[in-house]
Order: C-alpha cells, then structure tokens, then sequence
C-alpha cells in the first residue's frame, strides 16, 4: 500500500518546477483536499491538494529543490503501512481543537466557538482576513467543506454591511547590503532569470519602435470614464492598447504564431484564439497573464476581465492555466516614466509589445509650422524565426492606426 508522490504537472508547458515548501510533516495524516506541498514555476505558486487520505511517511526531496515533473518526490500510504508510529497523544480534554498543520506562513487554521476546526485553505484564510470575512459564517464548496477562495469572495458580495476599502499594497522591502557582499537569488528568481537568459539567447530578436499620436485617444478615455452613470469599468491606456493589438491581431492572423522547440528541427505552431499576454506588477513581482479571446472582445468587456485578470494576480490567486497560450505580450510601463522599453519577449511566445510614457511634443504642420502633440512610444520585439520586418512592421502600424482612430476601438473586431 506504500505509493509515490511525484512532482505533478501543472501546465501544458510544464517540465519542471521548485518544490517551494512541505505542508506536512514524515508521520503526519492527512485527508482529502488538504494541502501537501506548495510548487513553483517561473509563473506561479500552486498549492497541490490530497486526492485521497493517507500518511505521509517520507520525503525524497527537501524543499528549496528544482524537480523534474514526474520524479518522485516522497512516499505516503493510504493505511498508514510502514509509517513510524505516532507517539501516543497526552490526555487532553475532549473540546480540545485539532492540531494546525505545520506551516510558518498562511495565517492559523480558524476554530468554532466548540473546539471544531474550520476546513479552508491558506488562501482562502488570507483572502478572508483582508475583506473581514467571518470563516465561521461562510459554506465551504469544496472537499467535506473545505472552504476556497471563491467562496469567501462569494461571501463577502453577500454581506448587507459594504466591504472594508482595499489595503494599498506593500511595499517590496528593501535590502540594503555591504558592498561587495553576494546574496543567493531566490528559487523564483533563479528560474525567472535562467528561464529569460535562455530567451533572449535562443530566440533571434529584432526590434521595431514608432510613436503613436494619442491627443484623441487620451480625448476618447476621459469622455468615457466621466460618464459615471453607464455602469461601465474604468478604462485606462493599457486597456486601449490592448484593444488595438487585438485589432491588429485580429486582421493578421499570422501574427498569432509561436515557434516549437520541441518538435524535431522546430515547428510553427498556430494558435488562431487571438489571445494576449498581460503584464502585471504584483508583490511577487512581474507576471504576464493570458486575457483570452482579447483579439475579439468589445471594449467594456476587454477592461472589465482585464481588471479581474490584475485583481486576481495581485492578489495570488491565477492558475497555471492563466498563463498558456497567447502569442503576444503587451507591457506597459508608461505610468514609470519611460519614452522607449524594449523588452524580452517571454519564453513561449513570438513577440512583445514595450509601451512607453505619453509625452507632449512640439511637430511640424503641412506648413511647417510647430504644432503640439501627444505621443506614446511603443517598441515591439519580434521573433526572426517565425517573422521579417515587413510583416511585423505592418503588425506594428495597425496597432498605431487604432490608437490613433480610436473610435475604431469601441467595436469588436
């Protein structure tokens, strides 16, 4: 009855990942839907549930470890066979509450006012806690109860008393060393950086810059945003450009192509799903999302998943799932000062789209004479492999066109 636990594969692109940390412990039962151990990707962390119970009774590999996906990671049984024994327990009396599981880091597990241990997840705990969620009041939909995420958010839309205001987030902490003194990189930035080393070294990228006139993009947003009354999200500049790409992509389907590595001598992969990639500043640091179907979503739909897309990863809770497909990225910087950003075109996909700052700039009119204008730079990196400069320039002035007739945006492609 003694069975292996492997490192599971979390993602269609998946070959390896980091085992981050243990939820339990050699010796230590566990039931159905409790969390075993945390895993890494150069994209997410994702905690790995029980699909059955049983006892842990030994780990092969320590955490802070790079493990292919299949290697066996540790042993555990379903009955306890060829588990040490468990010390027998002091006597204590009968309301005493159930042991929390080993874990420096989610908050502890909640008890009722009995002594009963409420079954949630560690996310579920963190999220509940930032919107003032009583555990105790909300129906868990997960295994014997267990209480997710979902849940507690699906609790806190039900109160009759509003919602506490958002936290603003932390800020990252800065580490002040000696000079001349190395630190070791996290496992997250040990995989972020070999992952990008082998990106920029493998895949032959060219670059693209041009600057689109926006005074009537800018113009098209704020008219939007003052009509309060609509019901409508908020629209930025980065749901706009977002917008135009998907355009774009819409009217070059060719653009939505990735290279295969691993098919043999490479291979051009079409994806047709006009799907974009995202990029969002979070605590954890920098991850691009997948927002589907964005080539074809009108725009008040576009900025509403765009807006859940960015809730959801900066609050820690994307699926490896929100990070397939999509052949290209679009990253904005523009709220950090910046004219130009070329950027790195992330692993698995074909192209990038660097955003820059919207600048006022003085032009010359068909007369010669000077005239003021609003500007956003954009650089786009490109895959040589799978395009020339022609058709990614063509691509690039697309995405120009619409920002410059916005009102093209409005329509679904």
């Amino acid at each position: 009855m003694v069975r292996e636990l492997v490192m599971p594969k979390l993602g269609l692109t998946m070959t390896e990942g980091v085992l981050a940390e243990w939820r339990v412990s050699p010796g230590q039962p566990f039931r159905s839907g409790d969390v075993l151990l945390v895993v890494e990707t150069d994209k997410i962390a994702s905690e790995v549930e029980a699909d059955s119970d049983g006892v842990l009774i030994e780990t092969t590999i320590p955490a802070g470890e790079t493990v292919a996906v299949g290697t066996p990671i540790a042993r555990w049984s379903a009955d306890g066979a060829g588990a040490a024994p468990a010390p027998e327990p002091a006597e204590t009396p009968a309301a005493n509450p159930a042991p929390t599981p080993v874990n420096a880091r989610p908050l502890p597990a909640p008890v009722r006012s009995n002594g009963e241990r409420i079954l949630s997840t560690p996310l579920a705990r963190r999220r509940a806690e930032g919107l003032g969620v009583d555990l105790a009041a909300v129906t868990g939909s997960g295994p014997r109860g267990r209480i997710k995420v979902a849940d507690v958010e699906a609790a806190a839309q039900t109160r009759p008393t509003p919602q506490p205001a958002p936290q603003p987030e932390p800020e990252a902490p800065k580490i002040e060393l000696p000079a001349g003194e190395r630190s070791k990189p996290t496992t997250l930035q040990a995989t972020v950086a070999r992952r990008l080393t082998a990106a920029k070294r493998d895949v032959p990228h060219f670059y693209l810059a041009a600057e689109a006139e926006v005074t009537e993009l800018a113009a098209l947003r704020d008219r939007l945003n003052a009509d309060t009354e609509s019901g409508l999200p908020r629209i930025s500049m980065t749901h706009l450009v977002l917008a135009a790409v998907g355009r774009a992509l819409a009217a070059m389907p060719e653009m939505d192509r990735v290279w295969d590595d691993e098919a043999p001598g490479g291979a051009i992969l079409a994806l047709g799903r006009g799907d974009i990639g995202m990029a969002v500043d979070t605590p954890r640091g920098l991850v691009a999302p997948v927002l589907r179907g964005a080539a074809t979503l009108p725009l008040d739909r576009l900025a509403a998943e765009a807006a859940s897309l960015t809730r959801r990863a900066r609050d820690g809770r994307l699926t490896e799932e929100d990070f397939q497909g999509g052949a290209v990225t679009v990253s904005n910087a523009g709220m950090h000062n910046v004219t130009y950003m070329t950027s790195i075109i992330n692993p698995g996909q074909s192209s990038i789209l660097g955003v820059g700052s919207v600048r006022s700039v003085f032009r010359p009119d068909a007369a010669g004479a000077p005239v003021l204008k609003r500007e956003l730079g954009l650089v786009l990196s490109a895959d040589h492999r799978l395009f020339d400069g022609v058709t990614a320039l063509a691509f690039l002035n697309r995405i120009i066109a619409g920002l410059e007739r916005p009102l093209r945006l409005l329509r679904a492609a």
